[in-house]
C-alpha cells in the first residue's frame, strides 16, 4: 500500500496537492506562451516585404518588355574601346541588344557605373543625361546598370525621367576589369584609345561639375 504524501503547511486532506497545481500552472503558462508567439504564415493574413529587400531578378520578358516601353531609353553605342573588356558582351538595357564594349571608337568615353537602389545615383543620373545632351559627336557618355534586375533598373530612369544609353551588368564585372572600385557610383573617364584617364568613386551633383572634370581629363569642353 502506498503512502500518501505528507500535506503541506495549511494544505487540507482532500484537495488537490499544492505541488501538482503549480505543475498545472506553469504548463498552463508555457502553452500560453507558444501560441503567443507561433507563427501565422498560414492563416491567409498577409505577410508585410522586408523594408528595402530587392526585387526578384528573375523577371519575364513581358515585365522587361513593359518596362523597356515606359522607360524608353536610347540606343547605346556599337562600343567604346575599353581595351581591358575585351571579350566582354553586354545587352543594351533599353533593348538588348548586345553591344561589344572593346570595339574601337573615334571619340573618348564616360562610364558611369550606377544600380537602382543606390542613393547617391539618383541625384547623379540626371547630371550625366544632361551631360550626354550636351556631349552630341565629343564625347560618348554610357550608364552601367550593375545589378541584376534590369526592371528595376528600367524603373529608376522612367521614374526620373532620365535618357541615357546604358548596358546592363548582371555580375558587375565592368567596373573590376576597369579597376574602379565595387562602391557606386562611379565614373571611369577612358581616351579616344579606350585607355584610362581617371577613376573617380565620387557622386557628381550637377553637370558643370562632371563637364570640369571631363575638360580636365580628357580635354573636351561641353
Amino acid at each position: 500500500m502506498t503512502t500518501p504524501a505528507p500535506l503541506l503547511p495549511g494544505e487540507r486532506p482532500g484537495r488537490v496537492p499544492a505541488r501538482v497545481r503549480w505543475l498545472v500552472v506553469c504548463a498552463v503558462v508555457v502553452v500560453a506562451l507558444a501560441v503567443a508567439i507561433w507563427p501565422r504564415g498560414g492563416d491567409g493574413a498577409p505577410t508585410s516585404p522586408t523594408r528595402g529587400a530587392a526585387p526578384s531578378a528573375d523577371v519575364s520578358p513581358g515585365r522587361l518588355a513593359e518596362a523597356r516601353e515606359r522607360a524608353a531609353q536610347p540606343a547605346c553605342p556599337a562600343g567604346v574601346g575599353a581595351v581591358q573588356l575585351k571579350g566582354l558582351s553586354l545587352s543594351c538595357l533599353g533593348d538588348g541588344a548586345p553591344v561589344d564594349l572593346a570595339a574601337p571608337t573615334a571619340r573618348p568615353t564616360l562610364i558611369n557605373v550606377w544600380a537602382w537602389w543606390c542613393g547617391p545615383c539618383r541625384v547623379e543620373l540626371p547630371a550625366l543625361a544632361e551631360i550626354a545632351a550636351r556631349a552630341g559627336d565629343r564625347l560618348t557618355v554610357l550608364g552601367v546598370h550593375a545589378d541584376p534586375n534590369p526592371v528595376a533598373g528600367l524603373d529608376l530612369l522612367a521614374e526620373l525621367k532620365v535618357k541615357l544609353p546604358t548596358v546592363q551588368d548582371p555580375q558587375a564585372v565592368v567596373a573590376a576589369l576597369l579597376g574602379a572600385p565595387r562602391a557606386y557610383p562611379v565614373t571611369v573617364l577612358l581616351r579616344s584609345d579606350g585607355t584610362v584617364a581617371g577613376v573617380h568613386a565620387q557622386p557628381f551633383t550637377s553637370a558643370d561639375d562632371v563637364a570640369a572634370l571631363v575638360r580636365t581629363e580628357l580635354g573636351v569642353s561641353l
